[in-house]
């Protein structure tokens, strides 16, 4: 029986066993037993196989690397998952990766995706000992509140301490702070908006993800 499956049987005996605080421990001490579920799913039951396109940005260039990233949530807030898939300027997929987190919301998850899939790009370097900080890196979203906040919001809140416009501190502030980290590990790095839900196989493939990652944590 796959793990997605006894979590969503243990789920519905919790109502069954309400009155009976002995039979809840028993419950919880049965799901503690599955898999974390923020650690990373395998997603080789997507069978998309297929050679992923290279962007535009992507096509003439010797060297550089595109990473794609989405988030999703079932409920905002509620349980959510990120996807991320990176290509080298051959078109070879070096990394596919997706992972849950609960609770959540979208924006946090689509946020999650960029983190992870920079740090993965760094660790990919790391683990062939090589340093690639100098090519260039595109990021791919379909979240405006992404692409707009590294490129537009983060350099104010940075100015004002942190601080948005009418001086509250932004939500998902540490979030941003590690992104922001992130982002100046490497010299040329541009974050690009893409149209989710239309087509672009890439955004596709990580929102298949995101929802693969869901199901088999039975969300």
């Amino acid at each position: 029986m796959k793990k997605s499956e006894v979590l969503k049987i243990l789920k519905k005996l919790r109502p069954v066993f309400d009155q009976y605080p002995e039979a809840l421990k028993a419950l919880d001490t049965l799901e503690g037993l599955a898999p974390d579920l923020q650690d990373t799913v395998t997603t080789k039951s997507l069978n998309w196989e297929s050679k992923f396109p290279l962007p535009n940005e992507m096509q003439e260039l010797a060297s550089g690397y595109a990473i794609f990233a989405d988030g999703a949530c079932r409920g905002n807030p509620g349980p959510g998952a990120w996807g991320v898939m990176i290509q080298d300027s051959k078109g070879e997929v070096i990394l596919k990766s997706s992972g849950v987190d609960v609770p959540t919301t979208n924006n946090k998850m689509e946020l999650e995706g960029v983190i992870r899939g920079l740090k993965g790009l760094i660790e990919k370097w790391i683990e062939e000992g090589v340093s690639d900080r100098e090519s260039p890196v595109f990021v791919y979203s379909d979240s405006k509140y992404v692409t707009e906040g590294i490129s537009s919001w983060v350099a104010g809140w940075k100015n004002r301490g942190w601080k948005k416009a009418d001086g509250k501190e932004p939500e998902n502030i540490a979030l941003w702070k590690e992104l922001d980290t992130l982002v100046s590990r490497f010299d040329k790095i541009n974050f690009l908006w893409v149209k989710g839900h239309a087509g672009h196989p890439q955004n596709e493939m990580c929102d298949q993800m995101c929802n693969l990652a869901l199901d088999e944590a039975g969300f």
